[in-house]
């Protein structure tokens, strides 16, 4: 949710180098909150992480200039700043409003963020849209990035790209499926891909591949297992192959009489790791929810082992307006742009979060303690201003869809309106 100040003023830059001296702007956008030539303005600052209980902050005196408060400052650390700005009158400063900046290190400020959802199907598998709406719904709902990713099936991914193959939009439409290896409950993701596993399962070779990695491997309870894990490792090297992201999706889904797939082969996926990402959150309902928190404890216990987990959310949606799991959860990716490899890149350099953002609920954000703190100054200051640029794009997405002539010119003259946004957000 947009916040009131963001409403009010615009202020630029939010996001700023750590240990470097930046100047924030702060500009009134209506007149009811238009600042005084006349008065005197005072700017305090905390930093958030490292206020003292004694402190009564680092006072400002500073005037409007042509209508804007500028303040400049050196913003140490990475962490959040609250800037409190008031108007002098008399004794008593009248508070106008806080604004909030954000200091990064540089390996984090080079990159922005991209929301995505990588696990979602249509009507060629068991979802309820069509390739091409799914796509335009993910976009009116903030997205930078998603797949279709139909049972068993490629081809729907592709369809989705398609249908908007001549309008000039900023969604990045990725390939995908969800693969499902002959005789393995372990379901998995295959995001970009530039081919699809499951047709793989067709030939011959699949078999006698897995055979040659079964020979090789050691520690098994039994043959279910062991061929288990191998199928599993086949597809992950498959899915690298085609340049794609290889997902292990919800380890705790409960259905008739268990897990999907046994702890044992859990387990051992946990501490091999042949896949590149683990699906953190899943698409469960709220009565399934305990699902989301084993999974989430499953992280947490091998990451105190030492084990680096690369990570996402996904609403694994089967529907786009039921008013369920679309939506509820996703992946915010810092990368360097929104191409395919960038966000592979960013996932498997750790740094994405998974978010939880179920409706009427406080959002959840999980992930390294680093991000996640980034990640809610993002959700609260930066993320509402983009949202609502993507769903004036996913509204013009469906228009497009239903023959509106009109939308592809309108989609064209949006284009790039969300990376202007993060150009005038951070400081260069």
């Amino acid at each position: 949710m947009m916040k009131v100040q963001d409403l009010y003023f615009k202020v630029f830059p939010k996001v700023v180098r750590a240990d470097k001296e930046a100047i924030i702007n702060i500009k009134p956008l209506y007149d009811h909150v238009r600042f005084n030539e006349n008065s005197t303005y005072e700017v305090v600052y905390f930093p958030v992480d490292n206020r003292s209980v004694y402190s009564q902050g680092e006072k400002t005196i500073v005037k409007p200039e042509d209508g804007i408060i500028s303040v400049k400052r050196l913003f140490e650390g990475e962490q959040e700043h609250i800037l409190y700005l008031y108007e002098v009158v008399g004794d008593k400063p009248r508070l106008v409003a806080d604004f909030r900046i954000y200091s990064l290190r540089e390996d984090l400020f080079e990159l922005k963020p991209y929301k995505g959802d990588m696990h979602i199907h249509s009507n060629f598998s068991d979802g309820k849209e069509d390739p091409a709406l799914v796509a335009a719904a993910c976009r009116k709902i903030g997205l930078d990035f998603m797949a279709v990713t139909d049972h068993g099936k490629y081809a729907p991914s592709i369809k989705a790209q398609e249908a908007f193959e001549n309008v000039d939009i900023d969604l990045k439409i990725y390939r995908g499926e969800e693969v499902h290896p002959p005789q393995n409950p372990v379901h998995m993701i295959n995001f970009g891909g530039c081919f699809s596993v499951n047709d793989l399962f067709k030939e011959d070779v699949y078999m006698k591949e897995v055979k040659e990695i079964e020979k090789a491997l050691v520690g098994f309870q039994n043959d279910e297992t062991r061929y288990q894990y191998a199928s599993c490792k086949w597809c992950f090297d498959k899915i690298r192959e085609g340049g794609g992201l290889g997902i292990f999706c919800h380890p705790y889904w409960l259905v008739s009489g268990g897990y999907n797939e046994s702890t044992a082969i859990t387990h051992r996926l946990m501490e091999d790791q042949p896949y590149d990402a683990l699906e953190l959150l899943g698409g469960y309902f709220k009565h399934e929810m305990e699902s989301n928190v084993l999974q989430l404890a499953l992280y947490s216990e091998y990451r105190s082992k030492g084990k680096d987990i690369p990570i996402v959310g996904v609403s694994d949606a089967h529907g786009c307006f039921t008013g369920y799991l679309f939506g509820w959860y996703y992946t915010i990716v810092l990368a360097k742009d929104s191409s395919l490899n960038s966000l592979i890149e960013g996932i498997k350099g750790l740094n994405s979060v998974a978010v939880e953002e179920v409706k009427d609920e406080t959002p959840r954000i999980y992930g390294p303690l680093r991000l996640v703190k980034y990640a809610y100054f993002l959700f609260r200051e930066v993320l509402p201003l983009h949202d609502a640029m993507c769903e004036q794009e996913g509204s013009l997405m469906m228009r497009y869809l239903e023959g509106d002539e009109k939308a592809a010119e309108m989609l064209k003259n949006l284009k790039g309106q969300t990376e202007k946004l993060y150009t005038e957000l951070w400081s260069f």
